[in-house]
């Protein structure tokens, strides 16, 4: 998986669109990166596609389909310094393989910000590609999810990595 790219200027967005089993994937791309994936309601009626989001969309439809178990397009992840180490080390997270809030404090250096952790994993911007659905609670609990915890069962269970 490429590591995120961090940058920040401004550029023309894209749209593209993705009917996966769980919902309408919406795929906002500029930059030659994916900037957002997230659930919709509903397609904008501006779309604009490019190749970025194409490709973008090619990859998660073979995620469904399960012939694809990493992502290789391009993600731009803004955020403050904390929220993109907490992106970046959901990057590392397996397919199939889940961790706890507290796993990614430890990992970031900071054991004491579960919360934070939390926080930050809910707003990750590129859902699936930066799979913070594979994050869960102590104990196995499931936790928050901004597609809606439905999706994040349904994930995990697709990806092996949810045993009910």
């Amino acid at each position: 998986m490429n590591k995120t790219i961090l940058a920040s200027a401004a550029a023309t967005c894209c749209f593209t669109y993705y009917e996966s089993p769980i919902g309408l994937i919406e795929i906002e791309s500029s930059e030659g990166a994916v900037t957002s994936l997230v659930f919709a309601d509903e397609r904008r009626p501006e779309m604009i596609k490019n190749a970025v989001g194409e490709e973008a969309a090619r990859q998660i439809a073979e995620y469904f389909e399960g012939e694809r178990r990493e992502f290789d397009v391009p993600v731009l992840l803004r955020g403050t310094r904390f929220q993109r180490q907490v992106w970046d080390e959901l990057l590392d997270i397996p397919f199939g393989q889940t961790v706890t809030y507290g796993d990614i404090a430890k990992a970031i250096g900071k054991p004491t910000a579960v919360r934070a952790v939390g926080a930050a994993n809910g707003q990750n911007p590129v859902s699936i590609i930066v799979p913070c659905h594979r994050v869960i609670g102590n104990g196995g609990r499931l936790t928050g999810y901004g597609g809606g915890l439905w999706r994040k069962q349904w994930l995990l269970k697709h990806e092996g990595g949810l045993l009910l």
